[in-house]
């Protein structure tokens, strides 16, 4: 894949309903696949409190109990879209992530194309150069 234009940095957050079904699961990875680079993923429970910290700004309106509710539940998280949304979206489930540091160290990289799909971990690594 390579690319002129700088990339950006997006997130893809699997909701439960997808997760719990395989078939769907897979199907999704490789849409996402076919039209992004994978640079960051990780599955994980999530917990009452961090939906409601994560939908905050939702708070008080009918749907949020509802969403705080189902959203609370096994999520697979990806880097896929909003630039300023997705920094904070970005740092809050992948706090280690230095959005300005990948784009000034890696981004230039992985839009030359210099990248290899890892099955195992499934996201997009850089070649060994060497």
């Amino acid at each position: 894949m390579r690319c002129v234009k700088a990339l950006q940095l997006t997130l893809a957050v699997v909701k439960p309903d997808a997760v719990a079904h395989p078939l769907i699961l897979e199907a999704l990875h490789q849409k996402i696949l076919e039209n992004f680079i994978i640079v960051r993923k990780k599955d994980l429970m999530w917990r009452t409190e961090d939906s409601e910290k994560f939908y905050a700004e939702h708070a008080g309106r009918f749907f949020y109990q509802r969403l705080v509710e189902f959203m609370s539940r096994i999520v697979d998280i990806q880097y896929i879209y909003s630039v300023e949304s997705a920094k904070r979206e970005i740092s809050f489930f992948f706090p280690e992530f230095n959005a300005d540091e990948w784009m000034s160290r890696e981004e230039p990289r992985f839009r030359l194309g210099l990248t290899e799909y890892d099955e195992e971990r499934q996201i997009h690594t850089l070649q060994d150069t060497c």
